[in-house]
């Protein structure tokens, strides 16, 4: 039988959100079985201080995807360590976290993945609970989609299409087996555009962003000097922000991801649309 799975004892470590550039340390510890994702901010006395990493709880999608309780506390750029919960089989944690802002580490999620294995996997007794997708449904915003069909086990197309040569137009196919995610897509670091940093600064944005956790392009070149890991990193880690995003269902996934240029906006929608038709879905 496919079992609930949590950690067998808790791990830290600490970094600077890519956004905010303030520093945060995240606390992983065991959870109960049905218990879900639950992120808590330790820094916060005065009011509800839980937020479940569910759908439902994203209010921004912009530049990363950002959830808020009905108390207003709030926790952003999730995405990244779902990414490494969901490629590692972990359905219950709780990721206490002493700050607005996920860690943004290397800009992948290679170090949760190995935060996750330091605190070592561990089953539990109850059966995991799967999102099966029973029928096709599909968001789209102009050119770009996203789509959920039914399929065998988590199968995901990703396609990403850029006028900058560094990039250009790039595709991947994946299965999310055992060790698939650590392997193919967990180093796959985020990437940025220099052109947009005086923006995103003005915004607020990008405030920890640097050659040391994003991959920056100029123009149809690359300025990292180390370069790319692989040809297709950029594709890569828009798998990993799909995979993270998804987790936000509150359980695994069987179906057929399909993405033309997707974001966390579009996977959020998708996420929302496969929810508000009782028919294209069951718990199994």
């Amino acid at each position: 039988m496919n079992r609930q799975q949590t950690i067998a004892q808790s791990a830290s470590l600490s970094g600077v959100g890519v956004h905010s550039g303030e520093p945060a340390t995240l606390t992983i510890r065991p959870a109960p079985e049905g218990a879900g994702v639950r992120f808590v901010r330790a820094d916060v006395t005065d009011r509800d201080a839980v937020i479940p990493a569910l759908v439902t709880m994203v209010t921004t999608t912009e530049l990363g995807t950002n959830m808020s309780n009905a108390a207003g506390i709030s926790v952003a750029t999730v995405e990244h360590f779902l990414a490494a919960c969901s490629g590692l089989g972990v359905d219950n944690i709780i990721a206490e976290l002493d700050g607005p802002e996920l860690p943004i580490l290397d800009g992948s999620s290679r170090p949760f993945v190995d935060l996750l294995t330091q605190a070592g996997v561990k089953e539990q007794g109850a059966a995991r609970r799967v999102l099966k997708i029973l029928k096709p449904v599909k968001v789209r915003h102009g050119a770009k989609f996203a789509r959920l069909s039914p399929g065998e086990g988590f199968e995901m197309r990703v396609v990403i299409d850029f006028t900058t040569k560094a990039i250009g137009r790039q595709e991947i196919r994946f299965v999310m087996t055992p060790g698939a995610f650590a392997h193919d897509v967990a180093w796959a670091r985020t990437f940025g555009f220099a052109d947009q940093a005086e923006e995103l600064h003005a915004m607020g944005k990008g405030l920890g962003a640097s050659m040391d956790n994003t991959i920056v392009v100029e123009g149809d070149a690359i300025l990292n000097p180390g370069g790319l890991q692989a040809g297709d990193e950029f594709v890569r880690h828009k798998l990993l922000d799909v995979i993270g995003d998804l987790f936000l269902a509150g359980g695994q996934i069987e179906g057929l991801y399909e993405g033309e240029q997707p974001g966390h906006a579009l996977n959020n929608q998708l996420l929302r649309a496969v929810f508000a038709d009782a028919t294209s879905f069951a718990w199994t």
